[in-house]
Formats: C-alpha cells, sequence, structure tokens
C-alpha cells in the first residue's frame, strides 16, 4: 500500500470536511468488498505454503522428527507440529 496526496485526488469541499474530523492525521480508507483480494491470492504465496506444509508431512511420515524439520524449514517446532496436525485432518 502506497501513500497518496489527498489533495491530489479529492475535490476541494469533500477534502475540508475531511480535515474537520481527521486534521493532518493519516487515514485508512478500506477497498470496496468486491475489489479485495484473498490472502496470497495476488501472488503464489498460498500456493507455495500449502506445497512446503504437504513436503513437511511427507518428511513427517517418512521418519523426520519435528525438531529435525523445524530446523530445515526455519520454523519453531509448535508450527511443525501444528502443520502435521493440519495436514493430517485433510487426509480425514
Amino acid at each position: 500500500m502506497r501513500y497518496i496526496r489527498a489533495q491530489d485526488v479529492l475535490p476541494a469541499d469533500l477534502l475540508n470536511q475531511l480535515q474537520q474530523y481527521v486534521d493532518g492525521a493519516y487515514l485508512y480508507i478500506p477497498r470496496r468488498e468486491e475489489n479485495r483480494l484473498a490472502w496470497g491470492q495476488r501472488t503464489n504465496s498460498k500456493a507455495e505454503t500449502a506445497g512446503r506444509n504437504r513436503e513437511i508431512y511427507r518428511r513427517a511420515l517418512a521418519g523426520e522428527t519435528a525438531a529435525q524439520l523445524a530446523e530445515a524449514y526455519f520454523l519453531t517446532e509448535k508450527t511443525i507440529r501444528r502443520i502435521l496436525l493440519e495436514e493430517r485432518q485433510k487426509e480425514g
């Protein structure tokens, strides 16, 4: 997200009204609901994380410990255990 100058994009009368509430302060304006993207939708990070988690699960089934996996993936053992639980639940 980048900042834009309000005076460059808003009509003067609207800017004056806003200044009555937030004079000189930063104001976050959320995206419209129909324009929102889900996490990872803009990049491939969601798919990459899912693939990494499947690989962690496969390696755990092959006998690697949570400590070994945590070191290999630079995660905490608690995170590894959470990933393993989630992947096990997906299998049903």
